[in-house]
């Protein structure tokens, strides 16, 4: 399948070998390894991740998922989308990989494909776990596990004194909690990350895991806000330092007033993330247009 696609946040295939007994597979090498090893096997001898790098590669995974989702033809559901799947080079440019398990989405009329059930627990849609229907919605549920550990740097599933703690159990009451969600941080972040953009990715992935389906976004839609949000650079000298013990006022220009209910603030943060990404890429079209009519005189 990966012969297929080319993009850059996919691994880029090299070759193979099939003689003999021998079943290889050559992909270019990825510097850093893993986003799950940068996350939760840290060597002593590197600096955690700090906020904006962590921006950039949940914004060149969610590129690369949307390349499977919308651009490959005919689609591919990727079905083992964790953070150990998600190769860094060293740019720290997200790349996907481990096609083991993807499945060429479904074409015409068609609403999913059935097939086993397969994937990795912690990652895996409920919906998908139950049925077997596997649709481009399970991606998304398992892309929102990876922003929830991006931000909390926890485990998709923990064993906590003795007992099995998945990630999306623990944080989703914690994350309709608007003032306390910033707890939520990873402390390896010691603070440093700006609490408004947490916010806001933090409702993103609350509405990637979203238990019906068809209330998840689609994949363009993430790919908007988080570039949007990754461009909002969080610089220590001139932001205000956060606390994972407090959480102040969100003090963002675009904040709703009025007192609504949860699920729609959610739903406007979204919204909003959405408008602010299109005028920042018409703004950077319009750049761009103008530096080449400058060169081309």
């Amino acid at each position: 399948m990966l012969s297929l696609l080319r993009h850059p946040n996919l691994v880029n295939l090299i070759g193979y070998c099939a003689e003999g007994d021998q079943r290889l597979l050559v992909y270019e090498y990825l510097h850093l390894k893993s986003l799950d090893d940068l996350l939760h096997d840290l060597p002593p001898d590197r600096e955690p991740l700090d906020w904006n790098t962590r921006m950039m590669i949940a914004a060149g995974a969610a590129r690369g998922l949307n390349y499977l989702h919308n651009e490959a033809d005919p689609p591919v559901i990727h079905r083992d989308m964790k953070t150990s799947n998600i190769l860094l080079d060293e740019k720290y440019q997200a790349k996907l990989s481990d096609f083991g398990l993807a499945k060429f989405g479904p074409t015409g009329d068609k609403t999913h494909v059935s097939t086993r059930v397969l994937g990795t627990q912690g990652y895996c849609a409920p919906e998908y776990g139950l049925s077997g229907k596997l649709t481009k919605k399970s991606d998304i549920y398992s892309f929102g596990v990876v922003l929830l550990e991006i931000i909390t740097g926890s485990r998709a599933l923990e064993y906590v004194d003795g007992h099995a703690r998945y990630i999306v159990e623990w944080t989703r009451p914690i994350m309709k909690d608007r003032k306390n969600c910033i707890q939520l941080a990873d402390p390896m972040l010691e603070g440093q990350f700006p609490e408004s953009v947490l916010r806001r990715v933090l409702d993103m992935a609350a509405m990637c895991i979203r238990e019906e389906p068809n209330k998840r976004p689609p994949i363009e839609e993430v790919v908007l806000a988080l570039d949007y949000l990754a461009s909002q650079k969080y610089h220590p000298h001139t932001s205000t330092r956060v606390g994972t013990k407090y959480a102040g006022k969100d003090k963002s220009p675009n904040e709703t007033t009025t007192m609504l209910d949860k699920e729609l603030e959610r739903e406007q943060a979204i919204a909003e993330a959405k408008m602010w990404g299109e005028s920042w890429r018409d703004k950077r079209r319009q750049i761009s247009l103008s530096t080449t009519n400058v060169l081309s005189r």
